[in-house]
């Protein structure tokens, strides 16, 4: 497939067949994807739970709106953000730019300093809604991602994020919740899976300017 039939294979599964699983291969380039998602200046404020743990699974269907999905895909990704962030990630960012390109401290200071005086300024409120576009941002990537792959996928915002942070012990990482995104393969008798695709004409989303 090419990817615009890629995107037009997918859908939001409803049901999945909870008799197959993907490969330790897939999960791992789906791991890779995830890490090279685009996030503001490459911060990357975000964490991947993979989950395969079926009696997990069955215990979150419960937070998640009684969606059966949690339960029957062969694997289920929380997206998480941290609870709190500060300049300390900045810190460690610029660290990590320098052990891997070896760029000057003449040459990574005002950026540094430019983007400390930019976390330090904004609330946590602010920082928390800023990362979880982050969150989005790769949910979006991991989709398309998915869809090259044919594995088939259900994003979620419909889960109880709390309920979803207990169980897991997210608390202890300074992490919540923030998506959910169980994966796997289609059930034969999915009713959704020889739908039509309900898309708006390009003519009506897209605006072009000579």
């Amino acid at each position: 497939m090419n990817v615009i039939e890629s995107l037009e294979w997918r859908y939001a599964v409803k049901k999945f067949d909870a008799d197959k699983s993907l490969t330790e291969n897939q999960i791992t380039t789906l791991k890779k994807a995830f890490n090279l998602t685009a996030t503001s200046y490459g911060l990357q404020p975000l964490k991947l739970v993979v989950i395969k743990n079926k009696d997990i699974q069955k215990e979150l269907v419960a937070h998640s709106w009684n969606q059966p999905q949690v339960l029957e895909a062969s694997h289920l990704l929380v997206i998480c953000i941290p609870k709190t962030y500060d300049k300390e990630e900045v810190t460690k960012y610029f660290n990590l730019v320098q052990k891997i390109r070896n760029t000057p401290d003449a040459i990574i200071n005002p950026f540094k300093k430019f983007l400390t005086q930019e976390i330090e300024k904004k609330t946590q409120e602010e920082l928390l809604a800023w990362n979880k576009n982050q969150a989005y941002l790769a949910l979006g990537n991991l989709l398309t991602v998915c869809a090259s792959l044919q594995i088939d996928a259900c994003p979620m915002e419909g889960f109880i994020p709390e309920k979803y942070d207990e169980v897991l012990e997210l608390d202890k990482l300074n992490l919540t919740s923030t998506l959910v995104l169980p994966i796997g393969y289609r059930a034969n008798d999915d009713y959704m899976k020889d739908l039509k695709k309900v898309r708006k004409n390009l003519e009506e989303v897209v605006l072009e300017i000579n």
